[in-house]
């Protein structure tokens, strides 16, 4: 049964033009016949029919004038659960704009609902960021407000589920994105079904308040509006009683236990035509009523991060209320600011027939920038999503991938032979590098080949560690016989070197090692990684049982053949007069080592070293004859007489 709002093909149209949206009814009649023939016979995940979960969440949709993109997002956006629909397909029939909205609906539906694995403070900034589009957000939110009204089918839980889930993260984001009509209406909806004691007690106290002071508010907002007539100010004056969950949170963070004891219960909204009559208004007010400290605020100068805009003032004693200790909040703000108040950055793009593609790009302009304030306030929220996108497979399934990473991760992440067997891929529709970075949201076709052919070259490619470790497990099982064959060389090398036996066909010389008994595959590991390099020749030999007393003894004789050569090396150069072992050098000057050889001297230094020169060096001149001896090359004494 198809909702009652949106009953057939001309209602939808009359409404369209009533409310002064363009459309093309060609294109739109198109999108109204596929969404009745593809969701004919399917059901919904709560039970209903498709069919009329789609109409009425596009009822829920039509109040914020949505565009006719939106409006045929609205009813395709199911179209993914229907397997013969792709969002090539959905291109292909409604352009790329709805396929990007029905794209990130479906997206956002998926991991903020059926495969939620993310914490409510990442839901809330993937809602803010994973869409540069904010028809997708809203679409996203008029979903799930319609589905609170059609929960009923689902059991407690999940129904208590979904409310939760629409007050710590739906409401918020729209609050967040100033959509002040649809957070109250997500609100009111959601919270019974998460607080039905605590809804039932304020629902009750409200009404006894009501009672006891009767329909004050009419009369006081009657009044005001005749009294800024008078002042030839044409005002429109609306009533207010604050929202049931709103007074909840407020008593609850404040300990109160009775209604009554809120500051703003009431209030009334003051609406006219140009802010400076805003102030004009708050000048009034202050003279017919009286103030309370503290709570005025100008949220005109100063907006809130969302744009929102008003000016806000308590007042007591206002006339037309009795009872002169009851606290009235009075909201003074002008038509636009109102409707930007209640539609947030939807009023942005709730363009009439006929706007200017000027005044377009200025609203979407304005669109950006309140999305990237939005961003910023997360802070350190949004670090927590700052490593992870979405994307989706052709049938609409999402896949959680790291930022940065490639189509080759998503082949992997899919399944391993899809990855080993990866050909290429389209992104979107088009053929994409290897090194394409994906983004929130992509579409992602796999081509594979027949068998697989992987690359050595795709472990740069691969962001996931899991990806990489499947492709070297493959590769190394491919080139298994290879490494273990270059692996023997290797150690067989290494052997030769240390003239010992090289290895037999049963790789004995491996059995024993880090004192373990090795089985012939352990063996061949070992093999494999010397012959990929990962493991050192040098490194192995000690590690074996059967080498340790052979290498221990080729050690012990080593050093000893080097301490032999470092006892010969260290025999004297010169021999000193009177046989006394002093140290000797050679002096710089005149450098006696070098050829030919000839007479020498020696001059002894302060620190008892003899300092060697030519026996006709000129430096000999300046010495203390006292300091000076006779020194000889070794094994060379002089005639004392000639030296």
């Amino acid at each position: 049964m198809i909702s009652p709002h949106v009953r057939t093909y001309d209602h939808l149209v009359e409404h369209m033009r009533s409310a002064r949206i363009g459309c093309d009814t060609e294109r739109l009649r198109r999108a109204w016949n596929v969404a009745i023939e593809a969701y004919e016979g399917h059901t919904h995940w709560t039970g209903m029919p498709l069919l009329e979960h789609v109409m009425g969440m596009l009822a829920t949709l039509l109040p914020y004038q949505p565009d006719e993109d939106a409006i045929l997002a609205s009813l395709l956006h199911h179209l993914l659960d229907v397997k013969y629909w792709t969002l090539n397909d959905i291109e292909e029939h409604f352009g790329s704009k709805v396929r990007e909205l029905v794209s990130g609906v479906h997206l956002l539906s998926h991991v903020t609902l059926r495969d939620r694995r993310s914490s409510v403070g990442d839901l809330r900034l993937m809602l803010l960021t994973v869409s540069d589009d904010i028809r997708t957000v809203l679409l996203t939110l008029c979903d799930r407000l319609y589905l609170l009204d059609a929960c009923e089918l689902l059991p407690k839980d999940e129904r208590v589920q979904i409310a939760q889930d629409v007050l710590q993260l739906f409401a918020p984001v729209a609050a967040r994105l100033g959509i002040y009509n649809l957070k109250h209406a997500l609100e009111s909806r959601a919270f019974p079904i998460v607080y039905p004691d605590d809804a039932e007690r304020i629902g009750e106290q409200l009404e006894q308040v009501q009672e006891r002071l009767g329909g004050f508010l009419e009369k006081a907002a009657a009044s005001l509006e005749r009294y800024l007539q008078e002042q030839h100010i044409n005002a429109r004056v609306e009533m207010r009683e604050k929202q049931s969950y709103s007074i909840f949170r407020k008593m609850r963070d404040k300990s109160l236990s009775h209604v009554s004891d809120l500051y703003d219960l009431f209030a009334i909204r003051v609406i006219v035509t140009t802010e400076a009559e805003c102030y004009q208004v708050l000048g009034l007010l202050h003279k017919i009523g009286r103030p309370v400290a503290n709570r005025f605020k100008d949220y005109i100068a100063f907006p809130k991060p969302n744009g929102y805009q008003s000016l806000h003032t308590t007042l007591v004693k206002l006339p037309g209320i009795e009872d002169e200790s009851l606290f009235v909040e009075v909201q003074v703000r002008t038509q636009q600011m109102h409707t930007d108040a209640q539609y947030g950055v939807a009023a942005h793009w709730m363009y009439k027939e006929g706007s200017s593609s000027t005044a377009r790009a200025t609203h979407q302009v304005q669109l950006q920038n309140v999305l990237a304030t939005q961003q910023s306030l997360e802070g350190v929220e949004e670090d927590a999503l700052a490593d992870h996108i979405f994307v989706l497979t052709p049938h609409g399934d999402v896949i959680e991938l790291p930022e940065g990473a490639t189509p080759l991760d998503f082949a992997f992440q899919l399944h391993t032979d899809l990855g080993l067997s990866f050909r290429s891929a389209r992104v979107n529709g088009v053929i994409v590098p290897l090194d394409y970075r994906l983004e929130n949201g992509d579409v992602i076709e796999i081509l594979k080949r027949k068998t697989p052919q992987p690359s050595p070259q795709w472990m740069q490619l691969l962001r996931m560690a899991s990806s990489r470790s499947k492709l070297k497990r493959f590769l190394y099982a491919q080139d298994r016989p290879r490494l273990v064959v270059r692996g023997r060389e290797l150690v067989n090398a290494e052997l030769r070197r240390h003239k010992l036996p090289p290895l037999d066909t049963a790789l004995s010389l491996l059995r024993q090692c880090d004192g373990s008994v090795l089985s012939m595959q352990q063996r061949e590991d070992i093999l494999m990684k010397i012959g990929q390099g990962s493991e050192r020749t040098q490194a192995l030999l000690p590690r074996l049982e059967l080498l340790k007393g052979k290498l221990e003894s080729q050690r012990t004789e080593e050093q000893g053949n080097v301490a032999a050569v470092h006892i010969q090396r260290a025999k004297p150069e010169f021999e000193v007069e009177g046989n006394v072992p002093l140290p000797t050098r050679c002096a710089k000057c005149c450098k006696p080592q070098e050829w030919p050889h000839g007479p020498l001297r020696g001059v002894i230094g302060r620190g008892g070293l003899v300092v060697v020169h030519r026996k006709e060096c000129g430096m000999l001149r300046h010495a203390n004859p006292e300091r000076m001896l006779r020194v000889w090359w070794y094994g060379n004494r002089e005639d004392t007489a000639t030296s």
